[in-house]
């Protein structure tokens, strides 16, 4: 039986879930005016998050991204486009939803290999 180990637990979740070489996040939102800051502060703590598990973005395996009105599906692919290394670009899938308060525009949810 392998260890499970949690990051940043509180009474509801944990930020991230490290088992059997694997890494599992909680959805990332971020605060901010627009989608673009919105998705660039998740980003950043998919970056805080992986970097607590010892690992970094070029380990992601599989992303899924949910946004609150897919007409802005162009505003965060011009930051995720930034952000994600060429050549470690992991299996992706993108749709919208309702967040959990109105005032979210952008959740990001990342499995990663340790």
């Amino acid at each position: 039986m392998s260890d499970i180990k949690r990051i940043d637990t509180g009474a509801r979740m944990s930020g991230a879930v490290v088992h059997n070489g694997t890494i599992y996040l909680a959805g990332q939102v971020a605060l901010g005016a627009s989608v673009t800051e919105q998705t660039q502060g998740a980003l950043a703590e998919v970056d805080r998050l992986l970097a607590a598990c010892g690992s970094d973005k070029t380990r992601i395996l599989s992303t899924q991204i949910w946004l609150a009105d897919m007409a802005d599906f162009a505003e965060m692919n011009a930051v995720w486009d930034q952000w994600v290394p060429q050549g470690h670009t992991p299996a992706r899938a993108t749709g919208e939803s309702k967040l959990a308060t109105p005032d979210y525009k952008v959740e990001v949810i990342v499995v990663a290999a340790l």
